[in-house]
């Protein structure tokens, strides 16, 4: 137990070089999450569905800020800055995300409609039938 809790909560674990493949998938990782951010806003103002777009809204602000932190992380791992290398913090990181984008999943799922235009059909017998009459 004493080395589960070690290795999960060491503030310094062994340190990385930014030539590491780990390393450099973790920079690729945060960097197009922080990309995402502005795609993901170039594509929601183009959106003409209403619904969509405001469903949508967050979803630029979360991506920037989880490459944000995953920078954060990764460099600090890197330059063995204590207590931001933590393996624990990248579990949170990882399972925030996750959550993050299951809740976001059903909220779209739960809220998300197409406004549907209401067309009047024009019948031409409405004119020779008789009408209601008023009381």
């Amino acid at each position: 137990m004493k080395q589960f809790f070690s290795y999960w909560l060491w503030p310094n674990p062994a340190g990385w070089h930014y030539q590491d493949t780990r390393v450099m998938s973790l920079l690729a990782i945060s960097l197009g999450l922080i990309v995402l951010c502005f795609v993901i806003g170039r594509v929601r103002h183009s959106l003409k569905n209403p619904v969509t777009r405001s469903l949508m809204t967050v979803w630029p602000t979360a991506s920037l800020w989880f490459g944000i932190v995953a920078l954060v992380l990764t460099i600090s791992r890197v330059e063995t800055i204590q207590f931001l290398s933590m393996r624990l913090l990248w579990a949170f990181w990882i399972l925030s995300l996750g959550l993050y984008v299951f809740f976001q999943i059903l909220q779209f799922r739960r809220r998300h409609y197409t406004v549907i235009e209401r067309s009047q059909l024009i019948d031409e017998r409405e004119k020779y039938l008789p009408r209601k009459k008023v009381r």
